[in-house]
Order: structure tokens, then C-alpha cells, then sequence
């Protein structure tokens, strides 16, 4: 099983002041940072683009984006998202016709490739050919577009049925995860963890964040006997 990973998802944060929002999670213990880009077609909200990705990363140096690309078009945002400085592109697999070739334009721009299920789609949705080429594989627990929504988990099975196919890959389950709901995540096998309102809301978001970390290792443990 791969390293537990918590990448808090910025649409929780104080956007006036996001790069500080994210060396606040850093210093908290975040590795990765979840950037949520939306066009407002693939969902009806619109959020951040790249522009907004290269100030963050200017700001802060060294910072992992994890970007999580709600579009209709990602195989036109690539190059954008790379120059930015975008670490992971992460594209849904209902917004593309050739995931393969997709992900070997991201891997050509030296970024890690995820790709996203939304709540309706089965796991099956990822091929084999498509899970072995790409570097992350991530399950919604709510539908796209928006933060705050009550986690679905009718989705949880994907990622157990994920993990037995791809037992080294990272799996990620973004959407109403919150210690209330990660161990049900961590023992179907997800080892990145977003979590919005959850780490950003906290009083001491640096406890949220090792708690959620130690949940999923407790779970890895009982995975590797």
C-alpha cells in the first residue's frame, strides 16, 4: 500500500488570502494541496483557473498542487496547468474519450496524471489499461462542483474494488471526508485523503490533519498482514 497522503482542499479556504491559507496547511502537516478548477460547464460553478495556480505557486515555493480538474475540455488546460505549476493533473474520465492519450500528455509536461470517477460512474469506468498508465485514481464521495455536501458512501466500494485492482496505485476519495467519515475510506483502501471545511474550519487544523493521517496508517497496517 502507497504513503497516507492529506491534501486539504482550498475551495474551503479564505481565497483573499490563499497562498497564506496554504502555507498554513503546510506548516499543519498537509503534503499536497487539493486545487478544485471548475469551467462552468463540466459543473455549474467556476472557481480558479491558472492564473490564480502560478500566483500560489509563486507564493509558495516548493507547494504540491493537486489539480483536481472539473472541465469539459482537459486535454486543452494541460499545458496552462503545467506552466502554473501544477505538480498532479487530475482529469474525470466522463469528460474524455481517450484517457490514455490524455495521460501521456500530462506525464509529457512532467506532471503526475489522476484520473477522477464522479458518484455515478462505476469503477469499472477505469480500465485496467487506463489505472496502469495513470499515477492517481480518484473516487468522488459527493458530485462535483461544489464544497460543503454530505458525503455519499454508496461510493465507498469503488474504492475498495480500486484497490484490489491496483494495489500500489494512490487512491483518492475527495468529498465530505472528515473524521467522521475517513474510516470507512482508509479501511476500503484510499490513501489520500482531501478534506475541505473539515482541516480548514478546525480550530487546531494540524490535529485534524495527523488524525486523519494516523487513520489511514492504522488501516495500511491491517492491509500489509
Amino acid at each position: 500500500m502507497p504513503r497516507a497522503i492529506i491534501s486539504p482542499s482550498v475551495l474551503a479556504s479564505d481565497f483573499g488570502q490563499l497562498s497564506a491559507e496554504c502555507k498554513r496547511m503546510i506548516k499543519g502537516g498537509a503534503e499536497w494541496l487539493h486545487m478544485d478548477v471548475m469551467d462552468g460547464h463540466f459543473v455549474p460553478n467556476i472557481s480558479m483557473g491558472a492564473p490564480v495556480l502560478s500566483c500560489v505557486s509563486k507564493g509558495v515555493p516548493g507547494i504540491f498542487m493537486d489539480c483536481h480538474m472539473m472541465v469539459s475540455q482537459p486535454e486543452q488546460w494541460v499545458n496552462d496547468i503545467a506552466e502554473a505549476g501544477g505538480s498532479l493533473y487530475c482529469f474525470h474520465i466522463e469528460a474524455t474519450s481517450d484517457a490514455v492519450s490524455l495521460i501521456n500528455a500530462i506525464h509529457a509536461r512532467k506532471m503526475k496524471a489522476g484520473v477522477a470517477i464522479s458518484p455515478d460512474t462505476p469503477s469499472t469506468a477505469i480500465t485496467d489499461e487506463i489505472g496502469a498508465v495513470a499515477d492517481m485514481l480518484l473516487v468522488m464521495t459527493v458530485y462535483p462542483g461544489r464544497g460543503g455536501q454530505k458525503f455519499l458512501e454508496r461510493c465507498v466500494p469503488k474504492v475498495a474494488e480500486l484497490r484490489a485492482r491496483f494495489p500500489e496505485k494512490d487512491i483518492e476519495v475527495d468529498g465530505g471526508v472528515g473524521p467522521k467519515t475517513i474510516d470507512v475510506c482508509a479501511d476500503a483502501g484510499s490513501n489520500v485523503i482531501v478534506a475541505g471545511t473539515a482541516i480548514f474550519n478546525a480550530p487546531e487544523p494540524e490535529n485534524v490533519i495527523a488524525s486523519l493521517k494516523a487513520t489511514v496508517n492504522t488501516a495500511q497496517a491491517r492491509f500489509s498482514k
